[in-house]
């Protein structure tokens, strides 16, 4: 079986604090102090508002498959990558993590893993963000 092969992110200053925290096994995002909503991807001003008063919120880690897909050919597959919606709000295209990938399925709850042992990052960088059923 083939390693599937990912690009390493690169931060930079607005984004350091996200990458860190994965870092330590901890997921970061934004929230608005104007309106008050959280978002993903990290940035330094609210896409709902405009505002730049944005501050980093520790997120549970918690949320559900939105939709998946798992790829069954090419390099690296089987893998399954999916939007899973966070219990805060925002949503975000991840990697899952399953023995079995065939139980994976919409609605299914998740959590933030390590990353997965069968995916190399490419270059220098922190890693990315995976997801795997919590069991709830």
């Amino acid at each position: 079986m083939s390693t599937r092969k990912l690009l390493a992110p690169q931060p930079n200053p607005e984004t350091d604090a996200f990458w860190d925290g994965l870092g330590e096994g901890v997921l970061r995002i934004k929230t608005c102090e104007s309106c008050g909503q959280p978002h993903y991807y990290p940035r330094h001003i609210c896409p709902h508002c405009g505002s730049e008063k944005t501050r980093w919120l520790e997120s549970a880690g918690c949320g559900e498959i939105y939709s998946l897909s798992v790829m069954r050919r090419g390099e690296g597959a089987p893998f399954a990558v999916a939007y899973v919606t966070l219990d805060e709000g925002p949503a975000l295209m991840t990697n899952l993590v399953a023995d079995d990938l065939d139980t994976l399925a919409i609605g299914q709850r998740v959590r933030l893993a390590p990353q997965a042992s069968d995916a190399d990052t490419v270059g220098d960088g922190p890693s990315l963000p995976f997801f795997t059923p919590s069991g709830d």
